[in-house]
């Protein structure tokens, strides 16, 4: 004996979901509107990725003297002309003020946190008096660099949170568990927050935004002048020529295919 099944037609299925409350059919589903962005300050790199979203995260990744530095300080010069308020977490204590002004950041809409030792005391009585003892123990620089990223993403009120892990070893920064940038992904998204995290290895996978893979390409010098303090023989840095790669973009409809730009970035010194 056979069974015959008989299926709805595709007509008696949207029928059957219009009277549903609370369900759109797909064909009246407006487009997703594109994130707002922060431009980088990089024509080149605005043109390719239309600068970094807000409500999400970002990584900056590549090896040192690779334009990292170079790509996070034109952003934070661009964030804080519009007058909005950086946060950087600074996992290593590298960051250089000076460098930074050079580069048109506003210091006076920066909070710097700077990650280092942690000194503990620890306290006993000892013939009734109460004596204390300086332990020395260094929280993980890392753990210390999440910590404080959590509290600003919770706090909100910055429009640009930099956790700048750049000179963590790889090895070190892959330890993060997943949970954690899971974490950091559902507190950033729907604010107006961008978050950025800087690193020698991409190590977000798929809770990021938005994958910049920097690289350095070619450097220029010039000979330097004759005068009593710098050797004849030396040379002088100019610039960099830099390239930037973008791995992955959720503001593309597509599937990313990785596209590359380039830039140079010039030193302070040079006119």
């Amino acid at each position: 004996m056979s069974t015959l099944h008989v299926f709805p037609s595709p007509a008696t299925n949207r029928r059957a979901l219009a009277g549903i409350e609370g369900v759109v059919p797909a064909s009246r589903l407006g487009v997703r509107p594109q994130p707002e962005t922060i431009p980088t300050g990089i024509p080149q790199v605005d043109a390719l990725t239309g600068g970094v979203p807000r409500g999400g995260l970002t990584e900056i990744f590549g090896p040192a003297s690779s334009g990292r530095t170079s790509l996070l300080l034109a952003l934070m010069a661009q964030a804080t002309a519009r007058e909005e308020v950086c946060a950087l977490v600074d996992a290593s204590d590298a960051f250089d003020p000076h460098s930074a002004a050079a580069a048109g950041v506003d210091l006076q809409r920066v909070l710097w946190v700077r990650c280092g030792e942690v000194s503990r005391f620890k306290c006993h009585v000892s013939r009734g008096r109460l004596e204390t003892r300086n332990v020395k123990r260094e929280t993980p620089r890392v753990e210390q660099a999440l910590r404080a990223a959590d509290l600003l993403l919770q706090a909100g009120g910055f429009g640009l949170v930099v956790m700048d892990l750049g000179d963590i070893p790889p090895a070190i920064a892959r330890r993060v568990p997943l949970t954690s940038w899971f974490r950091f992904r559902r507190a950033v998204e729907n604010t107006a927050t961008a978050l950025v995290v800087v690193e020698q290895e991409a190590s977000a996978k798929s809770c990021a935004a938005l994958v910049l893979k920097t690289r350095q390409s070619a450097v220029s010098t010039q000979q330097s002048a004759k005068t009593r303090i710098v050797p004849t023989h030396t040379r002088l840095l100019c610039g960099m020529q830099l390239e930037i790669e973008v791995l992955n973009s959720r503001a593309q409809r597509k599937p990313v295919r990785s596209t590359t730009t380039s830039f140079e970035s010039r030193a302070s010194w040079v006119g």
